[in-house]
């Protein structure tokens, strides 16, 4: 894929700084940016949040520990956090910009208000922030690159995506969530000739992270992963007995990593794991690879003697992903919005 278009301007030639938003509320005591001393109170914050939107997972104070770590996370300037006239934490804030950029640069934001203090008028707030500083960021590319701002919303978290949209972000795809109940038959699929499925070893790791950069390049929206960001994807809840590699030789073809948070189980209801990535090399696609992949997957959450297995999958993604997955027997529960502002 191209690393550039020609008929763009840079970035920093579409993108003005802004002055940074200072945020202003009555039920606001004090407005400062995360220190690391912060990650238990953002933890519990966002599991706050995560309960009412998504109450089926929940962030780990790992997820926070990584993101408040990223070297491209600077949090005096990439952070904010609102607390209460009783002093607690009720407003996340946090902006990030991955470093890999081949063909869109992209700032996140993430975090929140506290379920107990909504429709007040924070989240606005918080939202000016959040956008000053993306399009501060974007404002530093000089890549002649689309440039997007992008968040996520739950389905069921509709005034989200209202804030969101009255701040013109547009719902630009649809994330499905999907389950499969493991009491059901697993297909067995076997890949084409010349194609082995191997439990996850840590030493093709480097490889795996080629394999993953290569196979969702054409994706939606996706940019290859770092270094970093894949030693902490492959930390935390990862859990490589139950991922499988596809060889072709010693070349790592396709993927399926898994990730599993007891936490969330009580939540959702259901025991089981999250599949986190599947993926199949551009070359090696049409040899059956993923579905062998998620079979070997499925049985050995099975034979742990767990309930579901659950993923979620862009529902316009070109490469079939959507009708693999039903095909093996997954439905679909919720949704996630993801919302875009286009500059």
């Amino acid at each position: 894929m191209a690393d550039h278009h020609d008929d763009l301007l840079p970035v920093n030639e579409r993108v003005t700084a802004p002055q940074p938003h200072t945020p202003t509320h009555p039920l606001i005591a004090e407005w400062r940016p995360a220190t690391q001393a912060d990650v238990d109170a953002v933890t519990e914050a966002q599991r706050a949040m995560d309960a009412v939107d998504h109450p089926e997972w929940l962030h780990t104070r790992d997820e926070v520990q990584e993101l408040f770590d990223y070297s491209f996370v600077e949090l005096t300037e990439d952070t904010l956090l609102g607390f209460g006239l009783d002093g607690a934490l009720v407003a996340v804030g946090v902006t990030t910009m991955p470093p890999l950029q081949e063909s869109l640069v992209r700032v996140f934001l993430e975090g929140g208000v506290h379920p107990e203090l909504r429709g007040r008028g924070i989240g606005r707030e918080l939202l000016a922030w959040s956008r000053a500083r993306a399009e501060q960021k974007l404002a530093a590319s000089e890549k002649r690159l689309p440039a997007w701002i992008m968040a996520y919303a739950d389905e069921r978290a509709e005034d989200a995506a209202r804030l969101f949209h009255r701040d013109g972000f547009e719902t630009a795809r649809y994330f499905f969530e999907l389950e499969r109940d493991l009491a059901d038959a697993i297909p067995e699929v076997e890949p084409a000739d010349g194609i082995r499925i191997v439990p996850f070893r840590e030493e093709l790791t480097a490889a795996t992270l080629v394999a993953h950069n290569d196979s969702f390049r054409d994706h939606w929206s996706s940019q290859p992963m770092s270094e970093e960001q894949w030693t902490a994807w492959i930390g935390g809840t990862f859990r490589p007995d139950i991922s499988f590699l596809a060889l072709d030789g010693d070349e790592v073809v396709g993927f399926v990593l898994n990730q599993v948070n007891e936490g969330d189980w009580e939540t959702q209801g259901f025991t089981g794991a999250y599949i986190g990535m599947v993926g199949t090399i551009r070359s090696a696609r049409g040899k059956r690879i993923a579905p062998a992949l998620l079979g070997r997957a499925m049985e050995s959450c099975k034979a742990l003697g767990w309930e579901k297995v659950t993923l979620s999958v862009d529902a316009e993604n070109p490469s079939g992903a959507l009708g693999l997955y039903t095909g093996m027997g997954f439905v679909r529960t919720n949704a996630e919005l993801s919302l875009v502002r286009v500059y």
